[in-house]
């Protein structure tokens, strides 16, 4: 996956997060399902964030950026602590 097929991934996404945000307010979902689809997406973000700071980053480092992959969930979400 290129950088920019990530970066497409990340526009889709944030547009996914802004309709859910607008279908809360326009009463077509509940609190709840927007609360949890946007958990999803929100996840799948910083999934494709961490994919591009990672290939960037082998990039930058003289390695081929294609031998980067996604990280579990988990594993992005928990990296600070």
């Amino acid at each position: 996956m290129a950088d920019s097929d990530i970066l497409a991934r990340i526009q889709h996404l944030v547009e996914d997060e802004r309709q859910l945000r607008a279908r809360l307010q326009t009463g077509e979902i509940s609190t709840d399902e927007e609360h949890a689809r946007l958990q999803d997406v929100e996840q799948q973000l910083d999934q494709c964030w961490d994919l591009l700071r990672q290939r960037r980053a082998r990039a930058d480092a003289g390695q081929d950026p294609d031998d980067a992959g996604p990280r579990p969930v988990d594993e992005v979400e928990k990296y600070l602590q």
